[in-house]
């Protein structure tokens, strides 16, 4: 009996030290095709089609063991890898995946790059690099950390304090409360009037984003390089007129925004898509909500402000000028009062001597 249990020992060990080194190690007739960029690996072994085939029993179980077989060999080849630790010795171990060999496809285009705003235009002309600075600070007056901006940020709001100082050569009777509460809502609009200013100027510019640069990966369809060939071909300032051309290029001048032709409606053609439309037009004639085009509203906005702001600015030059001249009337008429009351006196002096002496 003890020799039995000895030998059934064995063979359960001998058992479990197969099942690990089987965990590890898989061995295949054809060696997989591997893209570590984008974690993708192909088996072209084929599969036992007699385990595979209709409702086959056990087909789950070995469908579920081909994928981990072929996984353990994706797992194996990151792990071989150049690797390092992030953040210090500490940290977790992490590897730079190269690049993707394969292009997949996508379910929707790549979005379109944003159009820089005036002020990312400005910092790249002058070469000014944005610095990521923490959003919390130290607070002196309550001895806490508190975010940089924002409600309960450190130093309090201005507006919001229960001491405001008097800057020098203002006038000591104004309110700096409501100097500041002035100040903050001109911000306020400010910032409001140049988000705006710079949605509607990205929606002009929508349609003269440059497209994206071609990189020579070696997997471009024929659409991406007629594209491009196209594009490189009107950037002379002829628009290609003069460019020679390719031997199965067609003769007509390339246009900057090739596309389709517009389709029109034949005269004669679908009476029930015809009478869809007219009803639909007939029905946002009728709606008391029309149709609200943001683009127009945004810049009828800003055309608006941009008016009145030219207005309040010409009223304040002119009121300035009025207060000017007012002023050299005043100083007109004072200096010529002062004169008169200067010949007054002299005037009755000299009379009244005539008189003595009479």
């Amino acid at each position: 009996m003890a020799a039995v249990r000895v030998e059934e020992v064995l063979a359960a060990a001998e058992e479990q030290e197969a099942e690990k080194r089987r965990s590890v190690t898989v061995e295949k007739e054809l060696e997989l095709e591997f893209d570590l960029g984008n974690l993708l690996a192909v088996d072209r072994n084929p599969p036992a089609a007699a385990g595979l085939r209709g409702a086959a029993p056990g087909r789950e179980a070995k469908l579920r063991a081909l994928a981990r077989d072929n996984t353990q060999l994706l797992v194996a080849q990151l792990w071989e890898l150049p690797a390092e630790r992030a953040g210090g010795a500490g940290g977790p171990l992490v590897a730079r995946l190269p690049e993707p060999a394969f292009r997949l496809p996508r379910e929707k285009p790549p979005p379109r790059p944003r159009p820089p705003t005036r002020w990312e235009q400005f910092a790249r002309l002058k070469g000014i690099r944005r610095r990521k600075r923490t959003s919390l600070v130290w607070d002196e007056e309550a001895k806490e950390w508190r975010r940089r901006w924002g409600y309960r940020r450190a130093g309090g709001d201005p507006a919001r304090a229960w001491l405001a100082e008097v800057p020098e050569g203002a006038d000591p009777e104004e309110d700096q409360f409501a100097r500041l509460r002035r100040e903050k809502r001109e911000r306020v609009a400010r910032n409001e009037l140049n988000r705006l200013r710079n949605l509607a100027r990205a929606h002009r510019a929508g349609t003269t984003i440059p497209a994206a640069p071609l990189h020579p990966t070696g997997h471009q369809s024929r659409e991406e390089l007629s594209h491009v060939a196209r594009v490189a071909r009107v950037s002379t300032a002829s628009l290609g007129r003069f460019q020679p051309r390719l031997p199965k290029e067609p003769s007509e001048p390339p246009s900057r925004n090739a596309g389709k032709k517009r389709r029109f409606e034949p005269l004669l053609g679908n009476l029930a898509a015809e009478r869809s439309r007219q009803l639909e037009l007939l029905r946002d004639m009728g709606s008391k909500k029309p149709v609200l085009d943001i683009t127009r509203a945004v810049n009828k906005q800003l055309r608006q402000e941009e008016a009145e702001a030219a207005a309040a600015k010409g009223k304040k030059q002119s009121q300035r000028g009025k207060r000017g001249r007012r002023q050299q009337r005043t100083g007109r008429n004072s200096k010529k009062s002062g004169a008169r009351r200067q010949q007054r006196p002299a005037s009755s002096s000299s009379g009244g001597g005539k008189r003595k002496k009479a």
